[in-house]
């Protein structure tokens, strides 16, 4: 197995992006159990991969369509769907009625159903290889980072209340789609 193979769906570029679903999985589960600080950790190592991928996928001439996709998939679960999973969790605690549950429950699933739209809107928009001066919208690996934040903000009670966050929540799901320009590092 070549792993410099441009062909290969297990090259070296796509096996750290494989690495990125892997870590974004098992962050979930750590989020499950409780264990807030090592799924941020996972997290934050997903995002390493991340980058890594492309850079990897640059340098050795290895992208591909079915590397986009892939790396979409992986942004889909490390930073779509576990960071909004980690929030939900943290804030549950604070929840004082299944009425609240539900309504910062379907923002997360806006949020999430915002993610993938901008990630397939990406893709739809993407060569293989080529890298835009600027993002428009918010990426999703950013979102992310912004979402960590609210979790921070609410768990060392600087933004203690539940709505605030959840209203914040809906802005950064908002700006996942906009057209702000975001220079690509």
């Amino acid at each position: 197995m070549n792993l410099f193979d441009k062909n290969n769906r297990f090259n070296i570029a796509n096996l750290v992006t494989y690495l990125n679903v892997a870590l974004g999985v098992i962050a979930i589960y750590f989020i499950v159990k409780g264990d807030f600080f090592t799924a941020i950790i996972l997290a934050w190592i997903a995002g390493a991969c991340d980058i890594i991928d492309g850079k990897l996928a640059r340098k050795y001439k290895l992208s591909t369509e079915f590397g986009i996709q892939l790396d979409s998939f992986a942004d889909f679960i490390s930073f779509v769907v576990m960071p909004p999973f980690l929030l939900f969790y943290a804030l549950k605690s604070s929840m004082t009625s299944s009425i609240w549950e539900l309504v910062v429950g379907l923002v997360f699933i806006v949020y999430i159903i915002a993610g993938l739209r901008r990630l397939i809107e990406f893709n739809l928009k993407m060569d293989a290889g080529e890298v835009a001066k600027y993002f428009e919208g918010v990426p999703t690996p950013l979102g992310a980072i912004l979402l960590w934040v609210l979790y921070l903000l609410f768990s060392y009670s600087i933004i203690p209340n539940v709505w605030i966050i959840t209203i914040l929540v809906v802005v950064i799901a908002w700006s996942l789609n906009s057209k702000l320009k975001i220079p690509h590092p």
